[in-house]
């Protein structure tokens, strides 16, 4: 392959146009997780601000607080999953309709003339999909992610424990 200035210049603005209407589909699938994910996103930020400060750790009934309330924030928002997984069910259908109903209108041509011709026409749906697909899977990480901090806040109070208790034991020695 041949790259040439010409071709990186084609490559550059090829680039540029995929960071310009990626802004947009990012901007869509924020506006759509925003309302499911605002509270567990909000909360989290608050669990890393208490962490940046190095020289006082987390208390351990701050990390009883975040336990507990982390584990009520990915109980609603596991729930917010399932009903952006409804949206992106019907994003999908509604893309599927539109491509068949676009498809079945057009006479003549070849099979590879109206599949493209169909994409084509539904080509808004198919974005209105992939917007709702991203957001249902950006949703399913947070949760995830949010369960992984959880799972660290615990084992660190278990290790609290039985440190305390290993003090306890030994006599405070």
């Amino acid at each position: 392959m041949n790259f040439s200035l010409e071709n990186v210049d084609a490559v550059n603005q090829l680039k540029s146009e995929v960071e310009n209407h990626s802004a947009t589909i990012e901007s869509v699938v924020e506006a759509i997780i925003k309302p499911y994910s605002e509270d567990l996103d909000r909360y989290i930020s608050f669990i890393k601000d208490c962490l940046k400060d190095g020289e006082n750790p987390p208390t351990d009934e701050e990390l009883d607080d975040f336990c507990l309330n982390l584990s009520t924030l990915i109980y609603f928002s596991g729930g917010m999953c399932e009903y952006l997984g409804i949206r992106e069910d019907i994003s999908k259908a509604i893309y599927k309709e539109m491509y068949h109903n676009s498809r079945s209108k057009l006479e003549g041509g070849t099979v590879a003339d109206k599949d493209s011709l169909a994409e084509l026409a539904s080509q808004q749906e198919a974005l209105v999909s992939v917007c709702y697909t991203r957001a249902a899977k950006l949703m399913r990480s947070k949760v995830e992610n949010a369960q992984e901090l959880l799972s660290s806040c615990k084992k660190v109070l278990t290790r609290r424990m039985q440190e305390y208790n290993l003090t306890q034991q030994t006599g405070g020695k």
